[in-house]
């Protein structure tokens, strides 16, 4: 059991104890002054205990949100709202008759209504509320709750702030909401946590009439009031994380330019703009459908087609990417590019909790590099892959964001951005592109997690399955582990009897903390007199060496010639290898292992030799022979198909035999 869990179960026994040992049972007869005060003692010991499980939080876990509707009156004036939340719950554990909701302490609660039975609560300086039930509840049963509340919203929980009250430019009001990535809670009641999306949500807004007011979701319906006011009422039929719900109000101007997907369907992109910015930010804007168009493609369809996409223009210096209609402070090609990305990767699929992070935003930050790369081609591709490479090396700690504390440490660009979306490139380094992106694919269309949520296990078995290649090493050192490798190379050669070069190449990995060195394959392109030759070496030692045989002279040997992988690199002079090294046969280690359609065996023989390459099973009985013949020296690499020999899963030795030699390695096939 992990400390995590530990923690956990701790907290809620805790909580339960003082729920049903406090007094709890006669403040269900008092008001909700005497409950306050009768609560007192359960509340200090359940404010010490969250503190202490913050970092880990995933709200209330005894319920399931279904369903947000939330009923505003904003007075822009007075920096003041009045809320009727409408929420929506199925019960998930036995016999709970009080469960608690994330909200802003300084809300005046008027009341709360329980399957419409008004029932007591307690505030708590944590932001939070306890609401005590009319009775016990079962599993599965439903909740219902209608909680009215007034007052002026906090505005310090997201990047942005929470609920802003601001101006624009030219001085006209505006209002706007970033939640992201503990700010909802201050402004509706809520589990404030990703963990729990919500299946549905509807937000009605009603303000000045001056105001375009702005959510997710399709707008259902506009109402004129008559006392100055207007009323707009959106609905979004997606699941949707709590951070994800926004409101955006000014006097925007609003460009429509309809998408058509490849089944012709239409989606209406929609741009709410400042009417004096709106010529400025046009030609940006219309990009927007070509973005659509390359992330459809490579991605799959945008995945809120039957309701809309497009922009509200608000007060901040970034962009946030609510669902349907991203908030943006700054029209930059790249940053539209990001937002957009994430309703793919971050809204459809969302971390599971914020340690997670890089889910969201490496994901869409290496999709804003695929869309360069197939909008301006690989030199512009490859100059930015650098760019983001320079900032990933600054990255401290681990891309599994250990402290989720403060927004500061989950958003951190250089680790949470750069290198998450340097882990996406070597992983497509490693994998191919028709892999890839078939990784990507099943990843959001998996039913566990398209329009749910994802932890780095669910992409690591996603990409597993797809590829068939065992990658617990690759997520381990790059998401877990810390730093990135520093290489030495180094090569030689000298001409063998036959007229032909023995290529010698070294790698040393500098120390690193954890991992102590990188498991990495890593491409290698020697230039010879004639043309160009490429290997891939599997970098599994901290200092290692391997031997080739090639018909031409080389000229040069360059390492990762691509760029690949996240790294530094030394070249040593070639005279640091001796030239006597003395020829070998050598069996290396199958990659991938563990494997499922298919592995590569490779070995190397420094003369021509009789050899058999046997695979056996783990009784010892020969299953398969790969190689029966003689063979001129130099470097093989045979592909190994257990479909041909119907074999099932299980563990395999295959064995390199000649008159002078033999060795045996272990091979792993998982179906």
């Amino acid at each position: 059991m992990t400390k995590k869990t530990i923690k956990f179960i701790l907290f809620f026994y805790i909580l339960l104890f003082y729920n049903y040992h406090g007094q709890h049972n006669d403040s269900l007869h008092m008001n909700n002054t005497e409950a306050n005060y009768c609560s007192k003692l359960k509340i200090n010991q359940f404010e010490k205990t969250f503190n202490l499980l913050k970092t880990n939080y995933y709200g209330d876990t005894t319920i399931d949100i279904k369903y947000y509707k939330l009923n505003l009156s904003i007075d822009y004036e007075k920096k003041y709202i009045r809320g009727i939340a409408t929420i929506n719950a199925k019960v998930k554990k036995n016999f709970i008759d009080n469960f608690y909701l994330d909200f802003y302490s300084e809300f005046n609660i008027d009341s709360i209504l329980s399957n419409n039975i008004k029932c007591n609560y307690s505030q708590i300086s944590t932001n939070k509320i306890i609401i005590y039930l009319n009775r016990k509840y079962f599993s599965s049963e439903k909740i219902s709750l209608n909680i009215y509340y007034q007052g002026t919203p906090n505005n310090s929980g997201g990047i942005g702030g929470s609920f802003v009250f601001s101006k624009t430019p030219t001085g006209n009001p505006v209002i706007w909401t970033l939640s992201q990535p503990y700010g909802a809670k201050d402004w509706f009641p809520c589990k404030d946590t990703p963990s729990d999306k919500a299946d549905s949500s509807e937000v009605w807004i009603t303000a000045d009439s001056l105001f375009v007011s702005v959510s997710n979701g399709k707008l259902v319906e506009i109402v004129n009031n008559k006392n100055g006011t207007k009323t707009y009422k959106w609905k979004n039929s997606y699941p949707i994380a709590n951070y994800l719900i926004s409101i955006a109000m000014s006097n925007y101007f609003i460009y429509e330019n309809n998408f058509y997907n490849q089944d012709k369907k239409i989606l209406p992109v929609i741009h709410f703009i400042y009417p004096e910015n709106f010529q400025n930010y046009k030609t940006n804007l219309d990009l927007t459908n070509e973005m659509l168009k390359i992330f459809s493609e490579k991605f799959g369809e945008y995945p809120f087609i039957k309701e809309k996409y497009g922009h509200a223009e608000c007060g901040f210096s970034g962009g946030m990417e609510h669902q349907t209609c991203t908030s943006l402070g700054v029209f930059r090609e790249d940053i539209i590019a990001h937002e957009l990305a994430h309703q793919w990767f971050g809204n459809k699929v969302t971390c599971m909790d914020w340690h997670h992070i890089w889910l969201n935003e490496g994901f869409a930050t290496y999709a804003t590099n695929i869309y360069y790369e197939e909008k301006y081609g690989k030199k512009i591709f490859n100059d930015r892959i650098a760019s983001m490479m320079d900032l990933a090396k600054k990255a401290i700690g681990s891309v599994y964001v250990n402290d989720i504390s403060t927004a500061r440490e989950i958003f951190n660009y250089n680790r949470t951005y750069s290198k998450g979306a340097a882990v996406l490139h070597m992983l497509r380094g490693i994998l191919g592109d028709e892999l890839f992106f078939k990784t990507l694919n099943e990843y959001l269309n998996d039913p566990k997690l398209a329009y749910s949520t994802a932890t780095t296990e669910d992409f690591q078995q996603i990409a597993e399955k797809v590829s068939g290649m065992d990658l617990k090493y690759f997520f381990d050192e790059w998401i877990y582990g810390e730093g990135y490798p520093k290489y030495i190379y180094s090569w030689n050669y000298y001409t063998k009897e036959n007229g032909k070069y023995l290529l010698t190449i070294a790698i040393t990995q500098k120390p690193n903390t954890n991992p102590k060195f990188f498991t990495m394959p890593i491409k290698i392109k020697v230039s010879t007199s004639s043309g160009v030759v490429n290997f891939i070496l599997f970098n599994n030692i901290q200092t290692q060496q391997w031997q080739f045989e090639i018909d031409d002279k080389p000229i040069n040997v360059e390492f990762d010639p691509d760029n690949w992988i996240l790294k530094d690199v030394e070249k040593e002079n070639y005279t640091s290898i001796s030239k006597e090294i003395v020829p070998q046969f050598e069996l290396l280690q199958n990659y991938p292992n563990p494997f499922n359609n298919n592995t590569i065996i490779s070995y190397h023989l420094p003369y021509e030799s009789k050899i058999k390459l046997k695979i056996y099973d783990i009784l010892g009985r020969e299953v398969a022979t790969l190689v029966d013949t003689f063979q001129k020296s130099g470097h093989y690499h045979i592909e190994f198909k257990p479909e041909i020999y119907r074999l099932t899963s299980g563990t395999y030795y295959y064995s390199l035999i000649s008159d002078n030699f033999i060795e045996t390695k272990k091979m792993i096939l998982l179906k």
